[in-house]
């Protein structure tokens, strides 16, 4: 019996109290909450259902638990179930109905964690987006992490997801890129506002290796040399890096291509058709205000040029157009500005603005010896993606990236992620992962194998019951992962898991020792075993991070 099938018994139950007293069914939710108790000793599993809809049919709260429970009781699967408190319901299962979730487990195999809940929803999830004017930094590194794992987890619950990169090759930072490849061929200093880093003069070698004469060339001839070459070498480098990464993208959307089409220019046409752009001080201004952003913004200045805000609008109107009914924006630290912005620019455009969902990331920083680590071996001052690779590696840097809230500022400790401990979270699950493999390869040493027909009800150890119950909670994680767009979920999901497995493995025994037959028990814990590596494998998959067999 899982969680999911333990909820729709407490709700079938409760409409048969109800009906039973002439009562109206209809107050109950459409889904029951079942949890776990904090408190083991309390049940295995709990809900606070006759709290929640005692009062709207008057019935003492804890009359109802009581008939309710009566009624529960009555499943061959529920060993027990108790009122505590003001109401609250605990149930304990019956171990055979509790080793289902085994069964479940083993018979879905790569599926299981897997859902409909956002099936046919076509989703636009625009992450990372680093402007091509130098290596990923640590802030394009978190969400190239995460929002990988995020359109994993989306996918996971049926949602048709395109990953996609915004590439700005259009506005002042390329100028500036520019400028700073051009005085690195000269061998003269970056300008003030410009890039530095040896990067910068890989690429200016580049081009002068592809163009020998590029310095020589009329003013305008040799900006746009050094642009269109060095742009597509530094966009390539970062595609690379990403790829390395593990992270892959659907679509490339060039910003450039808003201008060069006219999209800009239509989507602002519109928009003063319609009344919601406005002349003032010689500038076209957004009626934002209107759609809850705190100001008012301009999308032509009053030169004739284009404001940032201009491309967003025609970039929002583009995705749209494509069919996309959500479009997540994954923006740094200091974009709060946009969520206003954004969603009204999709109201003034006659959308809903729930069309539009930002998630704002917060700042990473690496710490190595206790002391922040500043400098970048390639990039002068930014510490980038390939820094954070070369010193703990793929896994261990998508993990740590991922497993805390985008909202909260984190210090990657670089001494921690290099330990082969239990200290380190990545190589805690993995660990876990390769411990399980090496198991079954143990037991078919043995002749012995994972059998779903086993008898799960010999699970019986307290041990046993926790790591059953903790494998059944990954649907619901990965549910409320997606729902929530917080991946995070499934890597401290994934550490709780290994918490349980371990305690399980001090405990109980799972291979015949010596001259030991193997018994129904070893098959029953092999299963058990066997479903454990499963959910851990499909776990870390979600994140993008390897399930290694052997360490």
């Amino acid at each position: 019996m899982t969680p999911a099938v333990l909820a729709e018994l407490v709700r079938s139950s409760a409409v048969q109290v109800l009906d039973a007293r002439g009562l109206d069914h209809a107050v109950l939710p459409d889904l029951v909450t079942i949890e776990r108790p904090r408190n083991p000793e309390h049940g295995d599993y709990a809900t606070n259902l006759a709290l929640q809809v005692a009062k709207k049919v008057g019935i003492p709260p804890r009359e109802f638990a009581q008939a309710l429970a009566d009624e529960v009781a009555k499943n061959g699967g529920v060993d027990s179930a108790e009122v505590a408190g003001p109401g609250f319901l605990n149930f304990r299962l019956a171990a055979d109905a509790q080793g289902e979730q085994v069964r479940q487990v083993l018979a879905a195999g790569e599926g299981y964690g897997t859902g409909d809940a956002l099936a046919g929803r076509k989703i636009n999830l625009e992450f990372v987006s680093a402007n091509p004017t130098g290596p990923v930094h640590l802030g394009g590194t978190r969400w190239a992490a995460v929002g990988d794992a995020l359109g994993r987890v989306l996918s996971a619950q049926g949602a048709d997801v395109t990953r996609e990169y915004y590439f700005n090759d259009a506005g002042a930072q390329i100028d500036r890129f520019v400028r700073s490849l051009i005085a690195a061929a000269k061998g003269e200093p970056a300008p003030e506002d410009g890039y530095a880093g040896a990067y910068i003069s890989d690429i200016a070698a580049e081009v002068l290796r592809r163009e020998p004469s590029a310095l020589s060339l009329p003013e305008d001839e040799r900006h746009e040399t050094f642009r269109s070459i060095g742009i597509e070498l530094m966009f390539a480098e970062i595609k690379q890096s990403l790829h390395d990464f593990g992270t892959d993208f659907d679509v490339y959307f060039q910003e450039d291509s808003l201008h060069t089409s006219g999209a800009v220019e239509r989507a602002v046409e519109e928009l003063k058709e319609s009344g919601k752009l406005y002349h003032a001080d010689g500038a076209w201004w957004l009626r934002s205000t209107e759609f809850g952003d705190d100001k008012d913004r301009v999308v032509i200045k009053s030169d004739g040029a284009p404001a940032y805000i201009a491309g967003d609008i025609a970039y929002l109107e583009d995705k749209i157009g494509r069919g996309f009914e959500l479009c997540i924006y994954m923006l740094g630290a200091d974009h709060h500005g946009y969520i206003a912005r954004l969603k009204a620019a999709a109201a003034a455009m006659g959308q809903d603005p729930d069309v539009v969902e930002v998630l704002i990331g917060q700042l990473v920083n690496l710490v190595s010896d206790g002391k922040p680590v500043r400098m970048s071996k390639r990039a002068g001052t930014v510490i980038t993606m390939e820094d954070l690779v070369d010193a703990v590696g793929v896994d261990a840097a998508r993990y740590e990236l991922t497993r805390y809230s985008v909202d909260s500022s984190i210090d990657v400790d670089l001494d921690l992620l290099r330990k082969r401990s239990d200290e380190n979270p990545v190589y805690y699950v993995q660990y876990a992962h390769a411990r399980l493999a090496s198991l079954q390869r143990n037991a078919a040493d043995l002749g012995l194998k994972a059998d779903a027909d086993a008898d799960l009800g010999l699970l019986t150890l307290a041990q046993e019951g926790d790591l059953i119950r903790t494998i059944g909670e990954f649907p619901t994680i990965v549910l409320r992962a997606a729902e929530l767009r917080e991946p995070h979920r499934v890597a401290r999901y994934l550490e709780s898991l290994a918490g349980a497995f371990h305690k399980f493995y001090a405990v109980a025994p799972v291979l015949p020792k010596g001259d030991e037959e193997a018994s129904p028990l070893t098959f029953a814990r092999l299963a058990l075993c066997e479903a454990a590596r499963q959910v851990f494998a499909n776990g870390l998959r979600l994140l993008g991070v390897s399930a290694p067999e052997r360490m």
